[in-house]
């Protein structure tokens, strides 16, 4: 081997490792990032069910439910009896789930243990209306699941058997899972302790839970379509690029009363961005007839897309 040779082997190799350092970097900030919004959501979890649910006296969802069960009648610690009712469903859901999903899961769900049993006593606690105990629980645990599924991860639980479902039956919302199976529970605990009041309060703060589930993780990737029909699809185009930056399609389409050829520009983007659209169309074709319409979620470049529960 020559020594140019060399040096280009060498060379490789140099880049080869910086590559492979800045590879390992990204890992380690993902890997920290993710840890930072678990600790994060298993904090605000923590809250909802601890800080408002307990002294309210009513039922809560999921395995915490049961767990808040067995801490008013033997007082069993809540996150060590989440753990251990943890441990049989979450290896039954395993190959469902994934093996990423799973062991994110179980440091998550030990993660928000800790948080619920040591952290969450140091806290003060409402003993107020519980109406607004139970709409301050669905706030707090809503938001910090919600931090929790985005990170393609969760407590464990019921969780486990969500995802689970929602990988068998991905066109179902997880918050319509969630609802359903939490109301299951939340109607045991109530008949269990006899408290109807506290299943009303139980289901209105499970009911807020899996609405800000879903709005938050899947209202992300919502946004507007429009529709444009116009005799300068080719302008439009470049209009919607130079005022937003998103990509479009035109369509080649006929009038249906002169039979005339028209375009149809597809575009979706933003609420703040489709009201540039609209005004700068309307300056440059003001014959154009436009539709928007809601989009529930868009994916594709320049848009979220979330993977929960999802075998990688």
């Amino acid at each position: 081997m020559s020594r140019k040779e060399k040096r280009v082997k060498v060379k490789l190799t140099a880049e080869e490792k910086k590559a492979k350092r800045k590879a390992f970097r990204g890992r380690v900030g993902r890997f920290l990032k993710g840890l930072a919004m678990e600790i994060i959501g298993g904090t605000l979890v923590a809250i909802g069910i601890y800080n408002f649910a307990v002294n309210a006296n009513f039922p809560v969802s999921g395995f915490s439910g049961i767990s808040l069960i067995l801490y008013k009648l033997f007082n069993v610690p809540i996150g060590l009896s989440t753990i251990i009712m943890n441990v049989p469903v979450a290896f039954l859901c395993y190959k469902l789930i994934g093996k990423r999903f799973f062991f994110s899961s179980l440091r998550c769900m030990l993660v928000s243990s800790l948080i619920i049993d040591y952290l969450a006593p140091l806290l003060p606690t409402y003993n107020g209306d519980r109406l607004l105990a139970a709409i301050c629980c669905g706030v707090f645990s809503g938001l910090g699941y919600t931090l929790i599924y985005m990170q393609n991860s969760s407590t464990g639980g019921t969780d486990f058997i969500i995802m689970a479902i929602k990988a068998l039956k991905p066109h179902i919302g997880i918050g319509r899972i969630t609802f359903i199976i939490d109301g299951l529970i939340i109607l045991v605990g109530g008949f269990l302790f006899s408290d109807i009041d506290g299943i009303i309060y139980g289901i209105i703060g499970s009911y807020i839970i899996s609405l800000i589930a879903d709005k938050l993780m899947y209202g992300i990737n919502s946004g507007k379509m429009t529709m444009i029909v116009t005799d300068e699809g080719r302008k439009v185009c470049n209009l919607i690029d130079e005022t937003c930056g998103r990509g479009s399609t035109i369509i080649q389409a006929e009038g249906g009363y002169k039979g005339d050829n028209r375009e149809v520009v597809l575009c979706a983007c933003s609420d703040k961005e489709m009201y540039g659209v609209q005004k700068a169309v309307k300056e440059m074709d003001p014959d154009s007839f436009m539709i928007v319409l809601e989009s529930n979620e868009v994916h594709g470049e320049g848009f979220r897309t979330l993977h929960l529960g999802e075998k990688e």
